[in-house]
């Protein structure tokens, strides 16, 4: 093998001429042995190896230097950012008595605004970036707040809903006596001029299938009563909400709207569950099919200006009562509160079924069983009695 190598390189080597300074190139020498080839071809992948570790080093060394380079441009960044919010805040002790307001649907950002034009803080965008910093939620009401605060002083009040003022919570549910009540007091309006609107029939405010009489006709939900000057422009705010959400349900117009609230009321307040809406209402209808009174404690109550569970045997006796309809066929001359969104739907889309009875069997889970059948309804009435005297 290593005579023919010999004998092809001395055939066919190049040879110069002439008196060149260039001296002549020899080709590397071809190796002797398999075993000189593979010693080669380890040396060329060990330089390989060498070089590629080195790339890798220095890349690494780059990266390196360009992470720390960042945390530090970061961390002055930080700083920077830090001194800019400091600046961006009053200085010295917070002062004096002003009462703020956040509306229904108001962001931080606007909420900031509002503020720097009070004088509560200095910068919106500052209170803003605080309110995001610390996962708040700004709850909508008159606060008492003070002059030149710091922001996050003005965030931790604003996020703290017990301490809102002046925003009027109407529940699902409740009575007319008991909304007027509550919006004499938020709004310092006495309490008889509330009184004098709707015993006067609510000319101007409620429609006309309303007959007067505003029990159903508030929508629930919240209300800046600080904002109005009256008695009637609260009023008006509401029914008018209220006529709003009803066009908006769906639920027709007219004495069937009235007729809708009236069932959605007796609903809301005979059971403590939105999945048993559908079959209250239902239980409604078919007992008005045959003709049979409601036999609902919640009309009694209602009649006697009294809670259910406060209701007695003279309250169920009493045949001068229009709402007591264990005694007077037909729905009450009324709705007998304010039902939400859920009891409507229910009242408009009734589940099917030949219900002629319910109760309560257990009020601490508000578990509700149906019959057609008086026996069957008899025992549950039994049922409750027994779970009433355990709890008890």
């Amino acid at each position: 093998m290593s005579e023919s190598f010999n004998d092809f390189f001395e055939e066919n080597a190049l040879k110069v001429s002439g008196n060149s300074a260039a001296p002549a190139v020899e080709p590397p020498k071809p190796p002797k042995s398999r075993k000189e080839m593979r010693k080669r071809r380890r040396r060329g992948q060990r330089k390989r190896l060498i070089v590629i570790v080195s790339v890798l080093v220095v890349l690494a060394l780059i990266g390196a230097g360009c992470f720390f380079g960042y945390r530090r441009i970061a961390a002055i960044r930080a700083v920077n950012e830090y001194n800019k919010s400091i600046s961006q805040e009053f200085k010295g002790k917070a002062y004096g008595t002003v009462y703020f307001t956040i509306e229904q649907g108001q962001d931080s950002l606007t909420v900031g605004r509002n503020l720097v034009k009070a004088k509560i803080v200095k910068s919106a965008e500052t209170f803003a970036a605080t309110v995001s910093a610390n996962s708040a939620t700004l709850y909508p009401g008159t606060y008492e707040m003070q002059y030149h605060m710091q922001s996050a002083d003005a965030v931790e009040i604003l996020s703290d809903q017990t301490k809102a003022t002046g925003f009027l919570d109407v529940k699902s549910g409740e009575r007319v006596s008991d909304v007027i009540a509550n919006a004499a007091q938020l709004s310092g309006i006495d309490e008889s001029e509330f009184k004098s609107v709707i015993d006067g029939g609510g000319s101007g405010i409620l429609p006309a299938e309303a007959k007067g009489k505003f029990e159903g006709w508030f929508e629930p939900g919240q209300y800046d009563v600080k904002s109005k000057k009256s008695a009637s422009d609260i009023l008006k705010m509401m029914v008018d909400k209220r006529i709003a959400k009803l066009d908006d349900l769906g639920v027709p117009t007219g004495d069937e709207r009235e007729r809708i609230l009236n069932i959605a009321s007796i609903a809301e307040a005979e059971v403590n569950s939105k999945d048993y809406y559908g079959k209250v209402t239902r239980v409604i209808l078919n007992r008005l099919d045959k003709n049979m009174t409601l036999g609902m404690d919640s009309t009694v109550a209602y009649g006697n200006n009294v809670k259910s569970a406060d209701i007695t045997q003279a309250m169920l006796d009493d045949a001068s009562n229009p709402y007591n309809t264990r005694i007077k066929k037909g729905l009450p001359p009324t709705p007998i509160s304010n039902p939400g969104d859920d009891a409507i739907n229910a009242a408009l889309h009734p589940e099917d079924g030949d219900w002629l009875y319910f109760v309560t069997v257990n009020l601490q889970t508000g578990e509700t069983k149906f019959t057609d059948d008086e026996d069957t309804f008899n025992e549950y009435v039994q049922e409750y009695k027994n779970n009433n005297a355990d709890a008890n």
